[in-house]
């Protein structure tokens, strides 16, 4: 009986070809982005919370700061690309109003808090804005008005600093989940885009999210933080 002919040479090397270009698009497919968003924003505010609401589903209220510093790892999948998160929270140097320098360090986003039950969380945004600026001069930055289910009568109020510098803003809370999701997905989408394309990212983006309308929404005839 013959031995049964195996594949020519040509087809062998055909074969070859199309196992490199699917192993090639597999690595393509699995190619993982790597992105750092930094969370900003006077003590207390909420920031740990509001990474704790949207990472984990949970709230246990607590009045201690954050003492050491706390990096969350999230993955998320932003256009069909799978993406890992690096979530950068203050470690309670926020206390002394200034970070270090490499809590910027090739950050792509920024979460700014602030306490809507306490306005001198409102009033030192100017000065986190200024030191974020100082490391980080084009990364997007997200302004978040944490704790509103204290008192919903905060969102009819106009809050001019997200305006003054045309920045994304949101009504939040982290104790009841307002907002927190999309917040944090719009940052990752901020953040990927800065990563893929740095130069003109601002405006594509910032309209996908429609910044403009959304700040719109904000009363003008509103009693307002300055």
């Amino acid at each position: 009986m013959a031995a049964a002919e195996g594949p020519r040479p040509r087809e062998r090397e055909r074969e070859r070809e199309e196992a490199r270009d699917g192993a090639r698009d597999e690595a393509a497919a699995g190619a993982e982005e790597t992105v750092k968003i930094i969370c900003l924003g006077d003590s207390a505010v909420g920031k740990s919370k509001l990474l704790e609401r949207f990472l984990l589903d949970g709230f246990r209220p607590q009045q201690l700061s954050t003492f050491a510093l706390t990096l969350y790892q999230h993955r998320a999948r932003v256009g069909g690309q799978e993406v890992r998160v690096d979530f950068w929270d203050t470690a309670g140097q926020e206390r002394f109003q200034s970070m270090h320098a490499s809590y910027y360090h090739q950050a792509h986003a920024c979460i700014m808090v602030f306490d809507v039950q306490r306005k001198v969380t409102y009033k030192n945004l100017n000065s986190w804005y200024r030191e974020l600026r100082e490391f980080r001069p084009e990364i997007p930055c997200i302004v978040v008005a944490n704790k509103i289910d204290a008192d919903m009568k905060v969102t009819q109020k106009s809050f001019n600093f997200a305006r003054k510098f045309s920045l994304p803003f949101y009504f939040v809370s982290a104790a009841d989940g307002t907002n927190v999701v999309k917040l944090f997905n719009d940052a990752i989408r901020l953040a990927v885009a800065y990563k893929q394309h740095s130069g003109d990212f601002m405006d594509q983006v910032l309209q996908e999210l429609e910044v403009g309308k959304a700040l719109s929404l904000l009363p003008l005839s509103c009693r307002s933080w300055r």
